[in-house]
């Protein structure tokens, strides 16, 4: 979609949203649906001689959701981006000779240079009952393992169908069906297998570079979810990601929750299998995505303990198996409960992974404060097909704050500061650090919504 295109139907979809906030006439009601984010990434590497990188990006989407008699819906969105001012992110640092990996992804990696773009973010039509509901066309998802990924200027979108059916109050079943995904950092609709990729590649199982990006084969994605209430306390979550052609990926978790007087504890367990489909991609071993002999598994745990002002956790999760559990980074986050923002458990064969988190929430100001904290054994750097992306065992902290203004409820402020460092005291390659340990990591995020 060229430059000039975009804009007006940017200013097409600003002119609808302020001319038309809501409207009831006939059996018809719009409902605007607009969100400005604005994000401050930067990364450094203390004392190193790393390139560090900072960026300031803003995306507006402008769009509705029209219902139109009682049961149908559409609902149309339209995403503008600006790189207000940054680095230069398309430049390799000179020590490892890697690409920005953090910031590039605010804006369009396939174009980083590009300072303006846009992209139709959703058009979707919608018919759904009390039981039973159908979306059809571009439309936002949040699955096990293809979900939004609310960390960069826009979440992950999907192309396709979306169907559900929950004949009484305790089971629910949904699917999908994608031809076309629009991830976070590009401008570009593209085909299943055109997106895996995109993000850095990581290295082959012979310990060459990955060369997969634009010769992978996978021509449709498919969701298969049911969830089960199981009484007043526990629920049951069973979902299928079928990656046509790469991957199968079962996924199982059960949750209870055990409320006193003041206070609840929260339990849950999660299992996983995957295993690979037809050729991996492709045919070429060098070109190929997913060994199709692997057969990976995945156990994960929480125990937590909230309150009115607290909300405490602490989760465990351990792969194992044959060969890489892989996931696109593309499509979206670890399901697991030990995923922490700005990093990702896929592409190992082993992982053994040790999460605490703690929030905290303000009585008297709008103001929430979190931690993470966690501790990552990974495969040794020196056995490529078991450690993807050549990372060592690592260290990582979290520290958030939330805001939110109590007579600005569509506003939010956002910020993060994340340290990553090796659990080993041992010299590492420039490949080893940049992107991965020994940084600092900060975001400010700021949001603001009307619908």
């Amino acid at each position: 979609m060229n430059k000039r295109l975009a804009f007006g139907l940017f200013l097409f979809f600003l002119a609808f949203g302020i001319a038309k906030p809501q409207e009831q006439e006939k059996n018809i009601f719009v409902q605007p649906d607009v969100h400005f984010r604005t994000f401050w990434m930067s990364t450094a590497y203390p004392g190193s001689d790393f390139k560090d990188d900072y960026a300031l990006g803003m995306s507006l989407n402008m769009g509705a959701k029209v219902s139109i008699l009682e049961n149908w819906s559409f609902h149309v969105g339209y995403r503008a981006f600006t790189n207000g001012v940054s680095s230069e992110l398309w430049m390799v640092d000179p020590v490892s000779g890697q690409g920005n990996r953090y910031e590039l992804g605010l804006f369009d990696i396939l174009n980083p240079k590009d300072r303006f773009f846009g992209k139709l973010e959703t058009f979707s039509l919608a018919y759904s009952q009390e039981s039973f509901g159908v979306k059809v066309g571009r439309m936002g998802i949040n699955s096990d393992w293809v979900n939004a990924q609310d960390g960069r200027l826009s979440p992950t979108v999907v192309e396709g169908v979306h169907a559900w059916y929950a004949p009484d109050k305790l089971w629910k079943f949904s699917g999908y069906g994608i031809g076309r995904m629009s991830i976070r950092g590009s401008s570009q609709w593209l085909g299943v297998g055109e997106t895996v990729g995109i993000f850095p590649q990581g290295r082959s199982e012979e310990g060459k570079a990955a060369a997969y990006y634009g010769n992978t084969a996978s021509n449709w994605l498919g969701i298969f979810e049911i969830d089960r209430k199981i009484g007043a306390r526990s629920k049951l979550h069973f979902s299928n990601t079928f990656a046509q052609n790469l991957f199968s990926t079962y996924w199982l978790g059960i949750e209870s929750n055990f409320p006193g007087e003041k206070q609840t504890v929260n339990l849950g367990l999660q299992g996983g299998f995957q295993h690979g489909i037809g050729n991996g991609g492709n045919e070429d071993f060098s070109f190929r995505y997913k060994n199709p002999k692997d057969k990976n598994i995945a156990l994960s745990g929480r125990i937590g303990w909230r309150n009115s002002r607290w909300i405490t956790h602490l989760n465990l999760t351990q792969v194992f198996g044959s060969g890489r559990w892989l996931s696109p980074r593309e499509w979206g986050k670890d399901a697991w409960y030990t995923f922490i923002p700005r990093e990702r458990n896929e592409g190992f064969e082993a992982v053994t992974a040790l999460v605490g988190f703690g929030e905290y929430k303000f009585e008297e100001v709008p103001v929430q404060i979190y931690a993470h904290l966690g501790i990552h054994w990974l495969p040794d750097t020196q056995d490529a097909a078991a450690n993807k992306y050549n990372f060592p065992s690592y260290r990582q902290v979290n520290l958030g704050l939330k805001y939110q203004p109590k007579n600005l409820k569509n506003l939010d402020f956002h910020f993060i500061m994340v340290n990553k460092e090796p659990l080993k005291s041992i010299e590492l390659s420039p490949n080893q650090i940049y992107n991965k340990v020994g940084m600092l990591h900060f975001n400010g995020i700021l949001n603001w919504r009307w619908n």
